[in-house]
């Protein structure tokens, strides 16, 4: 056995990329005739109703207003629900029927049978769920000086999609509706300084993709994934526990643009309605996933040969009130820790996490 799967690791990867490269212009034709179909016979979304966690900005505001032009019925859901008021009023004037907004902690099963339910009650039906609440982080595994943090990331980007989607799953296979999930491509593509974010995005991706399977085509599943996209999280805005707004400054990234939010927007609400499985943006990032699968080590290189002349990471929390500990040493100094318990720093939520935990120290390497 050992002998034939020698032969097969020689023989397999060559070989299946000679069949995919004579292939790939019949996939692709084929590929493009069943987008043209469903361009034209999609979903219409009128008088449809569509919940969508984690609206209170970035890309989950940006889908709101694309699901407004369609005239669905939305309804928003946040934490900060002060955030959604304005949030409807703009959707309501985009063409949306109506807007229920309502707070709530989307990794708490409570929490979101509560909202599910109230939708169910109000329109008597759940047709797409979009989870876009996300929880991102800049800072490299040894720079964390509170494992407290941890959970916190895993809890938002996994659990708080896995609920919603549980609880409003009955009510979707009843017509047929559809989840669509904000992913990312760090689910798959090793970037530095996102080993838990894309730990969380990876664990989402394989759960989506097996619950696809699952449903067997009664709920359908629409995975969009993203390179690098200007949000809230990339411009630098975060969020402390009580709402008081701070700013996250990451000396090599201040100046750093994203994608457009409103492009990647559009497409996961049109992909949706033609029924994808998947919307990628931009698409051209693929090409690593075969890098990555066939030729690891190159990726590794190019990556390590990119990163190379970065130099010494410098971090540090700026406007939450703690001052800075100022040394000449090259060793990282831990800021001081606020001395009150309610104010608790958590890096851009969409949504708040299961427990509440005490200020998490950031490190500063002075150079």
């Amino acid at each position: 056995m050992d002998l034939v799967n020698s032969v097969l690791n020689f023989v397999v990867p060559p070989a299946s990329l000679v069949m995919l490269a004579f292939a790939w212009p019949a996939l692709t034709f084929i590929n493009t005739c069943e987008w043209l179909y469903n361009s034209f016979f999609g979903e219409d979304m009128e008088d449809k109703v569509v919940i969508i966690t984690g609206a209170s900005s970035g890309i989950g505001e940006q889908i709101a207003y694309e699901y407004a032009k369609r005239k669905a019925h939305l309804v928003l859901v946040a934490r900060r629900e002060n955030r959604l008021w304005g949030i409807s009023e703009n959707a309501r004037g985009l063409g949306a029927k109506s807007v229920l907004t309502t707070a709530a902690d989307v990794v708490k099963e409570a929490d979101c049978r509560r909202f599910i339910t109230e939708t169910v009650n109000l329109y008597g039906r759940v047709d797409h769920l979009v989870n876009t609440a996300s929880l991102g982080h800049t800072f490299y595994l040894e720079e964390a000086t509170d494992t407290n943090v941890f959970p916190i990331l895993m809890d938002t980007n996994f659990w708080g999609n896995v609920y919603p989607t549980y609880v409003a799953l009955p009510y979707l296979r009843q017509n047929k509706g559809r989840v669509i999930v904000n992913a990312s491509v760090e689910s798959w593509l090793p970037l530095p300084r996102m080993s838990l974010y894309s730990a969380a995005k990876a664990a989402l991706v394989n759960f989506y993709e097996t619950l696809r399977f699952e449903v067997n085509g009664d709920v359908g599943v629409t995975i969009a994934t993203h390179g690098w996209i200007g949000t809230e999280m990339t411009g630098g805005r975060f969020m402390l526990e009580e709402g008081a707004e701070m700013q996250w400054k990451e000396e090599r990234e201040v100046h750093a643009s994203g994608s457009s939010v409103e492009d990647f927007a559009k497409l996961i609400v049109s992909g949706a309605c033609r029924g994808d499985p998947y919307v990628k943006y931009p698409s051209w990032h693929d090409i690593f996933l075969l890098y990555r699968v066939f030729t690891p080590n190159v990726l590794q290189w190019t990556f390590r040969m990119l990163l190379a002349d970065q130099g010494a990471r410098r971090t540090s929390f700026i406007g939450t009130g703690r001052p800075l500990a100022e040394s000449t040493s090259p060793r990282r100094q831990p800021l001081a820790e606020s001395t009150s318990p309610r104010r608790q720093p958590l890096l851009e939520p969409t949504s708040s996490p299961r427990r509440r935990v005490g200020p998490v120290p950031v490190q500063q390497q002075i150079e």
